[in-house]
């Protein structure tokens, strides 16, 4: 289906880099899948590749303050130009039966002007794609345009609130108007910098938690194409940042501010409307639970009620709290909501430990022996309650490689949510979390697994010490034990499973992630799924930022 078809159209001979060499090519224009003008040779593998780029567009200037010595790490600069595209050289085997575009969307540049932004989940989104066809592989990178970043290039301030940034005010009426736009939403990011879904109708979606920003985009040549416009009346402001997403359905959450509590919606293929499945009630605290996540079964939608709350008050300060627009109420308790996809009636509702997560992996239904329902299991990345995470992802923090081990631990979370009418569940670590270095997060399954009891998660895990998590891990929940891919002084982003064709096996297919290198390079990664061993990768033209969060869609 996709395949980054993207081409030059300027006709003036413009100074270019191959993908495989620092040095400059002329290039006159054309597309890099028309007919090829490059000259082609054979790796140590055997494998043709071309050494393709197309024309550069003006780079984005650093700002001032730009960490000087810290380029040996691309993760943590910005995107060194606004768009490139080109084919690269592939040392390894990548499986012929490889066909289709990992889409990976994340934080990409985090400065405007001389300003520095200071968290991770500032930065105006990057949208990267690897085409794989035939055992090469094609890259390219964009900037999606959205209104903040449109703003921020025209104005060269910040224009938007984002994650943990406000635009300066200028006097009291200012500030008295900022205020108005925030509870309106109109000062609110549309920059859809966390997530990339696919629809079952084809549209490819980026997404973030404000609800403006859904913003669709072309698959093909990663251009924005405009804002995804929801057709409904519910309103909101925010929803949960990944949705869950299938061939026959769009699952989200939107929390409730101000009646603390959340609906559950759906939206069916080829519409853009929303309709309630139900609603929760908040059962503790002053706000509902952060829900960035969620995780669903074959028949219910589980909705996690974190004690890390909303607070209206965090938001609208001018300067980040550590817990930026976030509030701390163990008191409130943790629960979790069990909610029947048919009927929208809540079937469980449970107490659990205090808990804090990002992610969701995967939830099942667990049954006896005569087929009826005992329990809900529910797994995630929890960081044992420890709220430090948030802060711990400032840039600062992230660029500060002192060697000591400051990234909190994490484990796999497992919710056992008893079906027996009983108000408390357990929460407990699926496996021993030394197994991935105690760091665990980022993680992606088989999609045929997704709500079905399931046997292999891929995610980012740790190996100590470390400030950030630097393993690629492939965790087995049946035998308890977990396999860790690692590249000393290197950061991989999120590892992405996709099953071969005709596979019986869970885990008989590859896991691709974007490696951002040390000495500011990177490279695209492709591991075996089942042995978890590297068999190709492809160097960039240059490192990456850290990216989020992605999707991959066939070829049809």
């Amino acid at each position: 289906m996709a395949s980054l078809a993207f081409s030059a159209t300027s006709t003036n001979i413009l100074p270019l880099y191959a993908a495989v060499s620092d040095r400059p090519v002329l290039f006159r224009g054309g597309s890099i899948f028309g007919k090829s003008i490059f000259s082609k040779k054979h790796n140590s593998k055997g494998l043709m590749v071309t050494n393709v780029a197309t024309e550069l567009p003006p780079t984005i200037p650093p700002p001032k303050k730009e960490i000087s010595d810290d380029r040996k790490l691309a993760a943590w600069t910005s995107i060194r130009q606004e768009r490139w595209e080109g084919e690269l050289v592939v040392e390894g085997e990548i499986p012929l039966w490889l066909k289709g575009t990992y889409l990976r969307n994340g934080p990409g540049m985090w400065h405007i002007g001389d300003y520095n932004f200071r968290h991770l989940f500032d930065g105006y989104a990057t949208l990267v794609g690897l085409h794989f066809e035939n055992g090469r592989l094609k890259m390219a990178h964009r900037q999606i345009e959205s209104e903040a970043y449109k703003a921020a290039k025209k104005n060269n301030k910040l224009c938007y609130r984002e994650f943990s940034e406000a635009p300066k005010t200028d006097n009291f009426l200012s500030y008295i108007g900022d205020l108005a736009n925030l509870f309106s939403g109109a000062s609110l990011t549309d920059n859809a910098n966390t997530g990339v879904v696919k629809l079952a109708d084809g549209r490819v979606v980026c997404l973030t938690e404000t609800i403006k920003g859904s913003i669709v985009i072309d698959p093909d040549t990663l251009d924005t194409l405009g804002k995804f416009e929801y057709s409904d009346t519910l309103g909101g402001l925010i929803h949960s940042a990944h949705p869950i997403v299938t061939n026959t359905e769009f699952l989200t959450l939107l929390p409730d501010l101000l009646n603390p509590g959340y609906m559950v919606v759906r939206m069916e293929p080829g519409t853009n409307e929303r309709k309630v499945i139900g609603r929760v009630n908040c059962r503790g605290g002053p706000a509902p639970g952060w829900v960035h996540s969620f995780p669903v079964t074959e028949h219910y939608v589980i909705v996690p009620e974190m004690p890390l709350r909303y607070c209206a008050q965090n938001l609208l300060k001018a300067e980040p709290t550590p817990l930026y627009k976030f509030e701390w109420h163990p008191d409130s308790k943790g629960f979790v909501h069990v909610m029947c996809k048919a009927s929208g009636k809540i079937v469980a509702s449970v107490e659990v430990p205090l808990f804090v997560t990002f992610h969701f992996i995967n939830a099942y239904e667990e049954r006896d022996e005569e087929g009826r329902l005992t329990a809900i299991i529910a797994d995630c990345c929890e960081h044992h309650a420890d709220t430090t995470i948030l802060d711990k992802l400032r840039l600062q923090n992230l660029r500060s490689s002192t060697g000591q081990d400051v990234l909190p631990d994490a484990r796999v979370g497992r919710f056992t949510i008893p079906m027996d009418g009983s108000p408390y569940g357990k929460l407990e670590a699926a496996l021993d979390p030394n197994e991935h270095g105690r760091g665990m997060d980022m993680c992606s399954i088989n999609p045929n697994n997704l709500g079905k009891k399931y046997r292999y998660a891929f995610a980012c895990g740790a190996q100590r010490p470390c400030n950030f998590p630097n393993t690629l891990t492939k965790v087995d929940f049946k035998e308890k034990r977990a396999k860790n891919w690692f590249d000393e002084g290197s950061v991989p982003s999120e590892p992405l499973f996709v099953q071969r064709p005709g596979a019986t096996a869970e885990d008989d297919g590859v896991v691709i992630s974007m490696i951002s290198d040390k000495n500011g390079e990177g490279y695209a990664l492709v591991l075996d799924g089942s042995t978890f061993e590297e068999i190709a990768r492809a160097k960039f033209p240059y490192g990456l930022p850290y990216g989020l969060h992605g999707c991959w869609i066939p070829k049809n």
